[in-house]
């Protein structure tokens, strides 16, 4: 079947990337040229793999390595940069040449204090002095977010990490206590606290105005 296994705190390392777990299975091939070469790696169990700039940890893993796609599944995956962190309880997909990743249920995007989260999460990586960062992330479905006291759930957003600013759109919903704030789209700087709501263009007067509940304390 053209397949080795290791069992027992095996490590595969192919260049500068390692693979750790306790069980593996490399699948590989004859080369038009000779010899033979690796396609395919499975690893099941305390799965860990080490890149120069990068750090991913899940409960087993496929790292498709002709086309650099390494999908990640557990109960908590993690894939950890210099200073980010993003993290899922379903599954994780790195895109090693288009440098994104993509993470799949009750995903968070995590920069020091700052936190997104939402069902999907898209994130977008490049180099900044040598280290790998994230520079964009993109949220789909029960987007949330928490600022000090308030909360801020969306349909979507696009968040970019530099500059700390967010931008929700789809059922925009602010909330502090029993105070709330509705519109159709959200900017929040996440390092600030601070957000500007807007209605929704091109419906009616009344449909497209942000609308609040204020309860006096």
């Amino acid at each position: 079947q053209q397949v080795f296994t290791a069992r027992g705190d095996a490590v595969a390392v192919r260049g500068d990337v390692a693979v750790h777990a306790d069980l593996l299975r490399a699948y590989y091939r004859q080369k038009p040229g000779g010899g033979t070469e690796v396609w395919r790696l499975d690893a099941e169990g305390n799965v860990r793999i080490v890149a120069p700039e990068e750090t991913a940890f899940g409960d087993s893993g496929v790292y498709d390595v002709e086309n650099g796609v390494l999908v990640l599944s557990g109960t908590r995956v993690r894939l950890l940069t210099a200073e980010d962190e993003i993290i899922a309880d379903g599954q994780i997909e790195y895109w090693e040449k288009k440098r994104m990743a993509v993470a799949r249920g009750n995903a968070y995007a995590i920069r020091g204090e700052r936190r997104l989260r939402a069902d999907v999460l898209s994130a977008h990586f490049r180099s900044f002095e040598g280290e790998t960062r994230v520079h964009r992330v993109e949220a789909f479905d029960n987007v949330y977010v928490v600022l000090g006291n308030d909360t801020v759930t969306a349909d979507r957003a696009i968040y970019n990490v530099e500059s700390g600013i967010a931008t929700l759109t789809g059922s925009v919903k602010i909330t502090r206590g029993e105070n709330q704030l509705n519109g159709c789209v959200a900017e929040i700087d996440l390092g600030s606290g601070a957000s500007t709501l807007k209605g929704c263009e091109g419906a009616g007067k009344d449909q497209g105005r942000v609308r609040g509940m204020i309860v006096p304390d």
